[in-house]
């Protein structure tokens, strides 16, 4: 079944940029994400995960 598929999309041109741009918005993605959550304000982690614990 796999070579069907390979087959197909050896026919559209310009097919070997997809992967590229894929890992790249996946990669830009994952940093941005990980510098987020390292330079978040530690006050503010702490008072979000306190929040279930609040009566009112």
């Amino acid at each position: 079944m796999l070579k069907f598929i390979k087959h197909n999309l050896e026919t559209i041109a310009g097919v070997d940029i997809y992967p590229i741009v894929s890992l790249t918005i996946f990669f830009t993605a994952f940093v941005l994400f990980t510098v987020w959550a390292f330079t978040y304000s530690k006050e503010k982690i702490k008072e979000i995960s306190e929040i279930p614990l609040n009566d009112d």
